[in-house]
């Protein structure tokens, strides 16, 4: 597992460790109309993940977007198994954060969500190997390439 390891400290909205494969985009996703929760693809066709399935990844994002409907979407994936190993976000998300507390309550399955700076999220390139525990502290190994 080479690579140059990077440890930033977040503020978990949502505790939990997760160790996956991170999908990085610039642009926020609105899980509403963005993310089919039955095969874990991203199918907004405008977003930079576009066609990618982040099943068990890392999504990275500056945020989510959309309406309350976005957080039953991401609930939807949870109990399906298609969601995210884990999300970081460089703004407060109530939306992803509220799908994640959710899928805790109703189905006993954690997916985190960490909060990190713009600055810190920045330094996280697809592709990464990323490692999150319950307290935030986000591990990065940047050069692990094995991403779909």
């Amino acid at each position: 597992m080479g690579g140059v390891i990077v440890e930033m400290i977040g503020t978990p909205l949502v505790p939990g460790t997760a160790v996956g494969v991170a999908a990085t985009a610039n642009e926020a996703l609105s899980f509403w109309g963005g993310f089919n929760p039955e095969s874990g693809e991203v199918i907004d066709r405008r977003h930079p993940l576009s066609g990618r399935v982040v099943t068990g990844q890392v999504l990275v994002l500056p945020h989510g977007r959309g309406s309350c409907s976005a957080s039953g979407v991401f609930l939807e994936a949870v109990r399906n198994r298609t969601a995210p190993a884990a999300v970081i976000v460089s703004r407060i998300d109530p939306i992803i954060g509220l799908g994640a507390i959710l899928g805790e309550e109703l189905y006993e399955t954690t997916i985190p969500v960490v909060l990190v700076s713009g600055e810190d999220r920045a330094r996280i390139v697809d592709g990464d190997l990323i490692e999150i525990s319950p307290a935030g502290r986000v591990t990065v190994r940047h050069g692990h390439q094995d991403h779909q």
